[in-house]
């Protein structure tokens, strides 16, 4: 029996790609909120190796240089959990509590616009854009908040969830070596060779060289906000920072905190938009190239469709992984897609 030709092969396997995808987001949803705990314990694992190796170079051995790295981890959450923390939760219930009064002045500063307009004969309706904009984003606010906090209880809203977490991502720095090893030895050759470095690689690098971005950018503005007064300057700047984290995730939030802060001030709103843009594009043209390289590799329609994707599998998480995971698949699809045959032009005989 002869080889069945490329399309047929893929038309026979795609059915089954689909139900194995099926039953794993079945597998993946019956057990939450253990699959997003041993996600994030795997993404600290990614960003802790990254200083234990940099301890390592100096010569420390690698037990020891755990110790001290989570040592320092554990501080440093102590002491953001009693000073950060209670201020941007503050801040958070603040802005969940003026918010409907911005919306009022939004939709007041609308409404003289266009009474302006009347005045000088320009053909100003902007009503139905106030009443749209205004449940648009109220309605966006509410289900990325939902979202958000959704993720939070369910991962670590308990203590008990917290310490487990920790604890994986320990495990994970410690022997998780020995145990991708053991995972990838049944996946046969040459796949299991493939799937492991090429994960590592994307993931390690990605989150490390993600994170690294968004706390500068995270700094960067909570400071210029701080300078420039801006109502919840501090909660803005770090929420901008944490949603550069995904791709196209900065320029999205330094929208809608423009438009928040417009709504109670239109050119305070115009600063802090300028102001966001300038930092973001140093942070992306100057400071992401030497961070990131061509980490990624992907063109930029995939990425937002694998942002959707992952939104549409997992939510929040979902959006946080999507990329890395996208971008493995192509690195494999790369490496297993046979060579092009090039066919030499036949020579032209007198």
């Amino acid at each position: 029996m002869g080889i069945l030709p490329a399309w047929m092969s893929w038309g026979l396997g795609f059915p089954l790609l689909v139900l194995n995808g099926w039953l794993l987001l079945q597998v993946v949803t019956y057990f939450q909120p253990l699959v997003n705990i041993m996600v994030i314990a795997m993404i600290l694992s990614f960003l802790l190796d990254y200083p234990v190796m940099f301890l390592q170079s100096w010569g420390l051995a690698r037990r020891r240089a755990i110790f001290w790295v989570f040592l320092l981890v554990l501080s440093l959450v102590a002491v953001l959990g009693v000073t950060l923390v209670p201020v941007i939760l503050s801040q958070l219930v603040d802005l969940a509590n003026r918010l409907p009064n911005w919306l009022a002045s939004g939709t007041r500063q609308l409404q003289a616009l266009e009474t302006w307009g009347e005045s000088h004969n320009l053909p100003l309706d902007v009503s139905g854009l106030t009443n749209q904009l205004t449940t648009r984003l109220s309605g966006e606010l509410q289900t990325l908040t939902s979202q958000v906090l959704t993720l939070a209880f369910d991962t670590v809203g308990s203590v008990v969830n917290v310490v487990l977490t920790l604890v994986l991502a320990l495990y994970l720095v410690l022997v998780g070596e020995r145990l991708w090893t053991g995972l990838f030895s049944w996946v046969p050759n040459p796949l299991g060779g493939l799937i492991r470095p090429t994960l590592y690689r994307n993931f390690h690098n990605y989150f490390v060289g993600q994170a690294t971005i968004a706390s500068i950018l995270s700094v960067a503005l909570s400071g210029a906000f701080i300078v420039l007064k801006v109502p919840f300057g501090l909660l803005f700047g770090l929420g901008i920072g944490i949603m550069a984290l995904i791709p196209f995730g900065g320029i999205v939030s330094i929208t809608v905190v423009s438009l928040l802060v417009a709504l109670q001030d239109v050119w305070l709103g115009v600063r802090v938009l300028a102001t966001a843009l300038v930092f973001s594009q140093v942070n992306d043209q100057v400071i992401a190239p030497r961070i990131l390289g061509d980490v990624v590799g992907l063109n930029p329609v995939w990425i937002i469709l694998a942002l959707l994707i992952g939104a549409k599998v997992a939510g929040v998480l979902g959006v946080f992984v999507a990329v890395p995971i996208a971008a493995s698949i192509k690195s494999l699809a790369d490496k297993l897609r046979p060579a092009a045959v090039t066919v030499p032009p036949s020579s032209v005989t007198s």
